[in-house]
């Protein structure tokens, strides 16, 4: 476990395992993840209520330069931010297959980064590779953040991000 202000970063078993003491460096560490993305590049994010999943993703769309704040999509399910590689973030926690198909998100993977809230088992099929994020949070209020790639570079990238 770390105390506040120190952030640990370990490799296990193929997954990159980080933990982050506060909000603030969990956003600052989508800034650093989002120096890795690259368009078409799909993030599943899971973890329960208040872990920090929209706080990440906030992190992404500052280190994107995308315009306007990021906020959780729950009520429109999909929000589209422009930028100089535009960010589609989406919560599934409401969606079944057949909503999902109706966001035609397949049709802006190619060109953007798409980050899906509470995505697993909902969205893996939208491409061959993606990267799992799971976020747990401590009692003690930190997040335990575990990266599994699933194929294509992921790999090779989350080896940047471990160091």
């Amino acid at each position: 476990m770390c105390r506040r202000g120190q952030r640990s970063y370990k490799d296990v078993f193929g997954a990159v395992v980080i933990t982050l003491a506060t909000p603030a460096e969990t956003r600052a560490f989508g800034v650093r993840l989002a120096a890795v993305l690259r368009p078409g590049d799909l993030i599943i994010l899971n973890g329960p209520l208040g872990a920090g999943k929209t706080a990440l993703t906030q992190g992404i769309g500052i280190g994107l330069g995308v315009s306007g704040d990021v906020t959780s999509p729950t009520f429109v399910i999909s929000r589209v931010h422009r930028g100089p590689l535009p960010l589609v973030h989406v919560d599934a926690y409401r969606l079944r297959t057949v909503e999902l198909d109706d966001l035609d998100l397949d049709a802006s993977l190619e060109d953007s980064v798409t980050v899906v809230e509470w995505g697993h088992g909902v969205v893996e099929r939208l491409s061959d590779s993606f990267l799992e994020i799971i976020i747990d949070r401590e009692p003690d209020d930190t997040r335990v953040v575990t990266l599994n790639a699933h194929g294509g570079t992921w790999p090779d990238r989350l080896k940047d991000l471990a160091h």
